[in-house]
């Protein structure tokens, strides 16, 4: 091949290069419930916010979390069931809540204690220091864990249902349930409805 025809075909390939290059989408860094988030039919971190941010709102003003004595409710989180046609994390929407909860100072949530065992791994690795020979025992604390006296439950519901013969609506509904364990009641209920209206050909999951 000649020089010149090398150098041409260089030429086009670097122009194409530069061409695809300059097609590719910008990455672009989204603010949570900013006008420019994209709406899905799907659950988003938005409708995790929005759910978490009304439940703890209605929990406060409820009256469940006030304690007279000047001490703080203890709750450990129980099931949160994922009842949708998606595959979700419900802890997202968990984590929102104790953050929001923990900072208005009402509540703190254990991470020694729950139904698949301690949250925090490092609990019950640490009771069972005082066994090992490596460690200086004068420098471990006493673990006195505190057990909880709420505990949160609850489930996230998906329906589906046809406008039309272009439209569907996608409700989402987040049911969160706090109970009193010393007495096993109910002391706050509260659900948030998440509707969505698009498409019918799309999926929601």
């Amino acid at each position: 091949m000649s020089t010149s025809k090398t150098l041409i075909k260089a030429l086009a390939l670097t122009a194409a290069f530069g061409i695809a290059a300059g097609c590719t989408p910008k990455t672009q860094l989204l603010t949570p419930g900013a006008a420019d988030e994209p709406v899905t039919m799907g659950l988003s971190g938005s409708d995790f916010a929005q759910a978490a941010s009304d439940a703890v709102q209605s929990m406060l003003a409820s009256g469940a979390v006030d304690r007279n004595d000047g001490k703080k409710h203890v709750m450990v989180v129980s099931t949160v069931l994922n009842d949708t046609m998606q595959r979700i994390d419900t802890d997202q929407l968990v984590k929102k809540i104790r953050v929001d909860l923990l900072r208005s100072g009402k509540v703190l949530t254990t991470t020694a204690i729950g139904l698949n065992g301690a949250e925090d791994k490092m609990t019950q690795a640490y009771a069972e220091l005082s066994q090992s020979r490596k460690i200086d025992r004068s420098s471990l604390v006493r673990q006195r864990l505190t057990a909880p006296n709420m505990s949160l439950s609850g489930k996230i519901i998906q329906r589906n249902n046809r406008v039309d013969s272009d439209k569907q609506l996608v409700e989402y509904y987040f049911q969160l349930t706090l109970t009193d364990l010393a007495n096993g009641l109910a002391v706050w209920e509260g659900e948030t409805p998440i509707r969505k209206l698009g498409s019918a050909k799309g999926t929601s999951w």
